[in-house]
């Protein structure tokens, strides 16, 4: 009889946890439907992570501006894009795991018809403007990208759109996006990493937002000066005020959310000694005694010392980055109060209408710079004495002062500073060649530092017609073909 109540019991335990056979394919910890705030977090880390690693598989543009430089593996230090997959590491980490995830959170919110208006508003207002910092990423990457057509599941061969284009359409939606944002109410809430701990997350979304249209606004100005400048003098009162408003991602002392140069080069996680700091942004900021140095590098004997760009290093002989940078939980700036104020400096040498005045953006964005560096006020008020600091006497051409503090303020945030150095053309960086290589090392002649990544190889296979017109609209898919808006 016990035996049969057993029996009976298990019947109605099984029928009651399973009603057909099919749940019994389900993974339970492989979620089919996830909520529109989990993808908003996740896009949010993964563009952090691929903008702030230093995997050479993933992101090389500290070695392209030469804030750091290798110690062994001198594929990346020389621009050869074909030895590894980086083009299309750096092309599916943006695509997939950004613009998807950011692009079903908004599917996800509209479906919601239960959602209070003002909050689907500033959610749809976040990923808004999160997109559009996506999107301007792939089109200063590559030029020509995927744009109207992409991310549809039905359409796996999507056309290439003119960057021009999809530039002026960019502006459009983050017009729209700064439109749809209601500062009273709230918006992800935690889900968002980057302003929840703010009192008023939503006020800082906006100066983010404004914040990136003058970026973009910069970015055409050489190309498109009317344009820029409409675009520019709309943003300038509504940005950056302080480093308090700054885009940081919060990294943790926990894996897999800590700070992905930690673990590249954390003793804690690696013995990998891969990364040096270049003897060019060294030797530079040797000779103007610049503050920024203990919060940048490491000493060897007392000194900083840069090892050789593009050729072999000693690890133990060098400089590296300092502690604080491979930390676990140091945090990665997408924009921040400094670069605002070299933009609002270059604005108004430009002639456009801002607030206040170019020189004193400038000593406003070099003073941040030092502060956030471990640096002081004072240090910084002797520092910008100096004339070849000196807003005023540090170059006649005013792209040239700005230029090379603006890479200097850029340190760690290396695509970002590719960025600025191909739109002002300085500081003057020159590839590796035969007239500074070190005793006894060689270079292959004729190397040129990319201006642009070339399109993924697989692309060649998957939308081989679409990518070579693309290839073919740009002037040839190559790292030397200028994008449309560097024509200095």
């Amino acid at each position: 009889m016990r035996k049969i109540y057993t029996v009976l019991i298990a019947a109605v335990l099984f029928s009651s946890c399973a009603k057909n056979l099919e749940e019994y394919n389900i993974d339970q910890k492989k979620a089919t439907v996830v909520p529109a705030a989990t993808l908003f977090t996740a896009a949010q880390k993964s563009f952090a992570d691929v903008l702030t690693s230093p995997s050479v598989n993933t992101n090389v543009f500290r070695f392209y501006v030469q804030q750091w430089t290798t110690t062994e593996y001198l594929d990346e230090p020389r621009y050869n894009l074909t030895a590894r997959p980086l083009p299309q590491a750096f092309w599916s980490a943006i695509y997939k795991d950004v613009l998807s995830d950011l692009n079903e959170s908004k599917r996800i919110i509209n479906a919601d018809a239960l959602l209070n208006a003002d909050i689907k508003a500033n959610e749809l207002a976040q990923i808004g403007v999160m997109e559009v910092l996506a999107w301007s990423t792939l089109v200063n990457t590559f030029g020509n990208i995927p744009y109207s057509e992409s991310l549809q599941i039905s359409n796996v061969q999507p056309k290439y759109d003119d960057a021009a284009t999809i530039y002026s359409d960019l502006l459009v939606r983050l017009d729209a996006a700064l439109a749809g944002f209601k500062p009273a109410a709230t918006g992800f809430g935690t889900a968002d990493l980057l302003y929840s701990s703010k009192a008023a997350p939503i006020a800082s979304w906006i100066k983010f937002g404004n914040a990136l249209k003058l970026r973009l606004g910069l970015i055409i100005a050489d190309k498109d000066a009317a344009k820029a400048k409409t675009v520019i003098e709309a943003a300038a009162a509504n940005v950056f005020t302080d480093a308090t408003d700054n885009a940081r991602f919060p990294y943790t002392l926990s894996t897999p959310n800590n700070n992905p140069i930690s673990t590249n080069a954390n003793k804690a996680l690696t013995t990998r000694t891969d990364y040096i700091a270049s003897q060019f942004i060294v030797d530079k900021m040797n000779a103007l005694a610049d503050p920024r140095r203990a919060g940048f590098f490491t000493q060897v004997g007392g000194a900083y010392v840069g090892g050789y760009y593009g050729f072999s290093n000693s690890y133990a002989n060098f400089s590296t980055m300092a502690p604080r940078i491979a930390a676990f939980d140091f945090e990665a700036l997408l924009m921040d109060y400094p670069e605002t104020e070299f933009g609002l400096a270059e604005a108004g040498r430009r002639g456009f209408t801002v607030p206040g005045t170019p020189e004193q953006h400038y000593n406003n964005a070099v003073t941040a710079s030092i502060v956030y560096w471990g640096g002081t006020a004072a240090q910084a008020a002797v520092y910008l004495a100096r004339p070849d600091v000196a807003f005023t006497t540090a170059s006649a051409n005013y792209k040239e002062t700005i230029g090379v503090q603006k890479w200097l303020a850029l340190y760690n945030r290396g695509y970002e500073s590719w960025t600025e150095w191909r739109r002002l053309d300085f500081p003057v960086l020159s590839p590796p060649s035969a007239a500074n290589a070190p005793a006894g090392q060689s270079v292959p002649a004729g190397l040129s530092i990319p201006v642009r990544l070339i399109y993924p190889i697989n692309e060649q296979t998957l939308n081989g017609t679409q990518r070579a017109a693309a290839a073919s609209a740009i002037g040839g898919d190559l790292v030397t073909t200028k994008l449309f808006w560097d024509v200095n």
